[in-house]
């Protein structure tokens, strides 16, 4: 299998990149400082992201978006990956759930999303169902011509800056083999209406500026309009979400590690104790040397679970296993940059303490590490079950 990149593979990684240090890096340490985006950055960053058609590259060409395919994407993800969070998250890639909208939704969430007019956030995760969405207790009555909502959403990123919530919640229930089973539908739910309360959720370690918050949902009436799909199918359509959302953390995961790898070589050639550069002492080298294959790695794992979406041949356990090793890699590599660079490792004037601090939550959110390995033990083990 080749990944090497052709012509225009290339012409991409250069342009993000490009973006990437022109209009995110400069702004990393304003961000740090006040864990949040100043509303004209944002702009800023999302008018040169569309003016450079680097906005909504996930989306069909036919519908104003990228068109890109899943390598090309894993591409984007990787550049954009390298920057803070808050920042690259400008660069919107809405959700690809939203491709499920029929009629009037196109023109009211879709299509807004893709020209950067309107941001979604997704609301799955609850204080007592985290992982275990079939313990989703969050509910949408149907009442006439309507939906009720009542619940709690937590651990919903960037809900804060989004228009309108893509919304798990339970309709009814099923009786399987295994039991009673809840039925999950999805809605589109605009911010402003009466009975949801939104707060913003405690402060974290990873990725300022970019906050978690909570929904709560009393008696919020939404038409049946909102209805997202079919009612009941809300799984298959959260089943899409995770695996393209867990191939980009993937490669997020990529390409944090390779500048964090790039800042500790250049630290190991120039940084000299005992008359020599750090690089030449063999407990230094052979860190890095580790690093260097982890990273080369996850990269692949990661491309190869692309290139299988691109010819429809990717299955759960493949980007499982890439979103497992990316994010564990990452973690270590960032460990041993931390070592490397001593006490400048941890102190907040130097990068490294935040890349540090960045890479702790990307083996918790959209899926945990044990979530992964589960995936991929069962993938494993199914085919051999009588």
């Amino acid at each position: 299998m080749d990944f090497s990149l052709t012509d225009e593979q290339q012409l991409i990684v250069d342009t993000v990149r490009s973006f990437v240090e022109r209009e995110l890096y400069p702004h990393e340490d304003l961000v740090e400082r006040l864990d949040e985006v100043p509303a004209e950055l944002v702009e800023s960053i999302k008018s040169v992201a569309v003016s450079s058609g680097l906005y909504a590259a996930n989306m069909p060409e036919e519908l104003g978006g990228g068109g890109l395919s899943g390598v090309d994407l894993t591409l984007v993800e990787r550049e954009l990956g390298r920057a803070s969070y808050a920042l690259q998250s400008i660069v919107a890639r809405p959700s690809n759930i939203l491709l499920a909208c029929e009629g009037e939704q196109i023109d009211q969430y879709l299509l807004p999303s893709i020209r950067g007019q309107r941001h979604d956030c997704l609301a799955m995760t609850e204080p007592g169902a985290g992982s275990d969405v079939q313990s989703m207790t969050t509910r949408a009555t149907r009442d006439g011509s309507d939906y009720l909502i009542n619940g709690t959403k937590h651990f919903i990123s960037h809900a804060d800056t989004a228009d309108f919530i893509i919304l798990f919640a339970v309709t009814g229930t099923e009786e399987t083999s295994r039991g009673t089973r809840p039925l999950i539908s999805t809605f589109l739910v605009d911010k402003n209406l009466p009975g949801l309360t939104l707060t913003l959720g405690s402060s974290a370690v990873s990725h300022r500026g970019y906050h978690q918050c909570e929904l709560k949902f009393e008696d919020c009436r939404v038409p049946a309009s909102a209805l997202l799909g079919e009612e009941g199918k809300g799984l298959g359509l959260m089943s899409q979400w995770l695996g393209a959302t867990r191939l980009a953390v993937a490669a997020n995961c990529v390409g944090r590690a390779q500048r964090v790898l790039d800042a500790t070589l250049d630290w190991a050639v120039t940084r000299k104790q005992f008359g020599q550069t750090i690089g030449k002492f063999q407990g230094v080298s052979f860190q890095l040397a580790d690093s260097a294959v982890e990273l080369e790695a996850a990269n692949l794992l990661t491309l190869q679970a692309a290139d299988k979406y691109d010819r429809g041949l990717m299955k759960d356990i493949d980007v499982a296993m890439a979103k497992l090793y990316a994010t564990e890699a990452l973690g270590r590599i960032a460990d041993r940059a931390v070592q490397i660079f001593g006490g400048m490792g941890i102190v907040s004037e130097a990068p490294i303490e935040r890349w540090w601090r960045d890479a702790r939550v990307e083996r918790i959110w959209d899926g945990t590490s044990e979530i992964q390995r589960h995936i991929i033990s069962r993938g494993l083990l199914r085919p051999l079950e009588m």
